[in-house]
């Protein structure tokens, strides 16, 4: 394991953050925030309780998944796509740097930055709402694997996109979407019978469920079906990346 190189494009990658605070961190912190006071404070003095949870604090592992889910993608995908879109993408493949590492060196930086997001938005929640996390080692593996998983997912539609305009492409009209309908503002169960069937095709219905059972033990499937899905969903992103270095899909051409 070269862990010069993996530390190198991790190093930049988070250098880069750095440099663009205001983008990287305080925008995703400030728009989630007003989510949060809009449907928490506004709405949630309408709504006193689900499943036994005040809907204040019902929200927020709803809106953690949401920017984990679409922060991952942009920062992965804007940090393979910038190589390729300024050419330096051939200088880091002729480099003695294995695919393995090129992918944990922008993977682990895209997946750090949504985990920093991620704790600064539950720390920002609790100042509003009482917050109680009954399974911490299950919180942080649904935290930290979703990072990795949508980081992995971002990584693959850098490589993909042509252009910038298809880099907002998935994150606007799927990603989004997804996390909206996938229960982040409410639970599921609240839905009529068709449609409550219909949205277990979603899989983002998993993630934000085992999350939320990780903080209040109550969740719209069960965890360990959540936790199966997040780890399928691992393996896919990580063969379709095997089969992109393999193949050398639009890094060669």
């Amino acid at each position: 394991m070269n862990w010069h190189a993996v530390h190198a494009i991790y190093h930049f990658e988070m250098a880069r953050t750095a440099r663009t605070l205001l983008q990287s961190i305080v925008s995703p912190v400030l728009s989630t925030s007003l989510y949060f006071v809009v449907f928490g404070a506004a709405i949630g003095s309408r709504i006193a309780e689900i499943d036994g949870v005040a809907y204040g604090a019902f929200i927020v592992p709803g809106l953690i998944m949401l920017l984990l889910l679409t922060q991952s993608v942009a920062n992965a995908s804007f940090g393979i796509y910038f190589p390729r879109f300024v050419g330096t993408i051939f200088e880091i493949l002729s480099a003695p740097v294995s695919f393995f590492e090129i992918v944990l060196g922008y993977v682990g930086a895209a997946a750090t930055k949504s985990i920093i997001l991620g704790v600064i938005i539950l720390m920002t929640s609790a100042l509003f709402v009482p917050i109680r996390i009954e399974h911490p080692a299950w919180m942080l593996a649904f935290l930290v694997l979703t990072a990795v998983n949508f980081s992995l997912l971002g990584f693959i539609l850098g490589i993909w996109a042509d252009g910038f305009e298809k880099l907002q492409v998935i994150p606007l009209l799927v990603i989004t979407p997804l996390s909206f309908l996938g229960g982040t503002f409410y639970s599921i169960s609240v839905l009529p019978p068709f449609w409550q069937t219909v949205a277990l095709f979603n899989p983002a219905v998993y993630l934000i469920s085992g999350f939320r059972w990780s903080f209040f033990g109550v969740g719209d499937v069960d965890v360990r079906l959540s936790m199966a899905a997040t780890l399928a969903f691992l393996a896919a992103c990580l063969v379709v990346i095997g089969w992109i270095f393999r193949t050398g899909y639009r890094l060669k051409a």
